[in-house]
């Protein structure tokens, strides 16, 4: 997959226009890729709690889109146009700066969590009546 990106250098008539290859990447690859555009572009990581208040906001505008989206509210006009994609993409970015900043594996972690479920939930959601047999449906 290719992405067409538009970059302006000194002359404003004169834009290069730059093709970048993207690929499918793992969580450890987003980690870095995420730290390396931080450190080149970003400047710098803003502060933990400054990222959690950001995370906050983010999860904020991807909860008001579903529940536009989804649910029984009307668009506002300053709504239409938002990508669930890149709200979602939003919340990940953030959520791997702090990852990034508290050092922690994000592939670990979630490897963990699959673990803890599998242990925890492993007839949990089987079992509850009121989730049903899905057949009944």
């Amino acid at each position: 997959m290719y992405l067409n990106v538009l970059f302006s250098n000194s002359c404003n008539s004169c834009p290069v226009i730059r093709v970048l290859k993207l690929n499918l990447m793992t969580i450890q690859q987003a980690q870095t890729n995420v730290d390396n555009w931080i450190k080149t572009v970003g400047v710098r990581y803003f502060s933990e709690l400054t990222n959690l208040g950001i995370l906050m906001e983010e999860v904020g505008e991807l909860s008001r889109l579903m529940v536009r989206t989804y649910g029984e509210q009307s668009f506002k006009e300053s709504d239409k146009g938002k990508d669930l994609a890149d709200e979602m993409a939003d919340v990940l970015w953030v959520l791997i700066c702090l990852a990034n900043q508290t050092g922690v594996d994000l592939t670990s972690a979630l490897q963990k969590n699959f673990e803890k479920k599998n242990i925890r939930d492993a007839d949990r959601h089987r079992n509850n009546e009121k989730l049903g047999d899905a057949t009944d449906e």
